[in-house]
């Protein structure tokens, strides 16, 4: 049984990504300090695996394991990947807010660049040559033609994307110097929850559209839309929202890529259909049958108007084909969450069993 350290794996993509690994048979090693992920995740996938929590022992023959670090301690992460006898990274640890990145350029270049290439650095140490990079369609900046092809020129017009897109520059020369060979997946706009109850989006606070829209129409503060003066059809920007779920299923099939000895690659995951703010309040508002107070607001720096994705080459290459392509699908699994856990993980006890 191969074991797989993810990064992040407590935290809203990276949970997901592990849960996938657990289902195909792999062993899993989260990774995570926990700013952002929730350790009530790592445990419940435990228990979803039939032990009452994630393993904080390395040599205990648990499915799941939970290692409390920091991706910037390389020492740590190398004791972490030779202790466990890691045979692939999946690597999601990252600062990943747009607005933020441009407010906080050190933060990001610290955590997103300084962090990764501790990632890196300690996989050389510990002769793990097989890594998978969390990436984004923000290392393309504004589109000159949609939908996105992975061969689109990048040039990011926020730290965000200019952090994520130094990592993926880095690549090829660990490949040249050290053997070590890679899948670079850029996602779109991440989005849903887990229809079996067990995982679930949950920020704080939360910035992400889908949730912040189902919050305001249950009462919570009406929604900042960040501008109604892009040159789109209805005035807002246009986005592609793929399930958390479908790219969960991609970082698989990518890593069994690499297994099966694949080179190296970089695949953009979108599911090629732009939606706009406007109709994402219109599909919660008709998901959960209330409407959405919202605020029109001024355009957030760094945002482009237009990014949806072409998925060609993932479909064909790594045969991938997004099961959650209906928007209301996606906004009901997000409500669904919501429903069930209104505070989030602080609602979930580990050992419950999904209503």
């Amino acid at each position: 049984m191969n074991t797989v350290l993810v990064t992040g794996g407590a935290g809203y993509i990276g949970s997901f990504g592990a849960q996938a690994l657990l289902r195909a048979g792999y062993r899993v090693v989260i990774y995570d300090n926990l700013s952002q992920g929730h350790r009530e995740a790592a445990d419940r996938l435990a228990v979803q695996h039939g032990v009452e929590a994630a393993s904080t022992t390395p040599h205990v023959n648990a499915p799941v394991h939970f290692v409390h670090g920091d991706i910037r301690d390389t020492r740590h992460l190398q004791d972490a990947l030779e202790q466990h006898r890691v045979s692939v990274v999946m690597h999601f640890a990252a600062s990943l807010l747009v607005g933020e990145s441009v407010k906080d350029p050190i933060g990001y270049y610290d955590n997103n660049v300084l962090g990764a290439l501790s990632v890196l650095r300690a996989m050389v140490g510990a002769s793990v040559s097989r890594f998978i990079l969390s990436s984004t369609c923000a290392t393309f900046g504004e589109p000159r033609i949609v939908p996105i092809a992975e061969d689109h020129p990048q040039h990011p017009i926020n730290t965000y994307g200019e952090t994520k897109l130094a990592i993926e520059r880095a690549l090829p020369h660990f490949e040249r110097a050290y053997g070590l060979r890679s899948v670079i997946l850029r996602y779109f706009n991440a989005s849903g929850a887990d229809p079996d109850g067990v995982l679930g989006e949950d920020h704080q606070p939360e910035q992400h559209l889908i949730p912040r829209a189902i919050d305001a129409a249950l009462g919570g503060e009406a929604l900042a839309v960040f501008g109604d003066d892009y040159p789109t059809p209805d005035g807002t920007c246009l986005r592609d929202y793929i399930h958390v779920i479908d790219l969960a299923d991609a970082h698989l099939r990518a890593l069994q890529r690499l297994e099966q000895g694949g080179a190296s690659a970089d695949y953009n995951l979108g599911t090629g259909v732009p939606q706009s703010v406007r109709a994402i309040l219109t599909s919660v508002e008709r998901v959960v049958g209330r409407p959405v107070p919202h605020v029109i607001g001024a355009r957030r720096p760094g945002d482009p108007a237009v990014l949806y994705a072409e998925s060609g080459k993932a479909r064909r290459e790594l045969g991938w084909n997004p099961q959650f392509a209906d928007l209301d699908r996606i906004v009901d699994t997000a409500w669904e969450w919501r429903r069930r856990y209104p505070k989030g993980y602080e609602s979930v006890s580990p050992t419950a069993t999904p209503a």
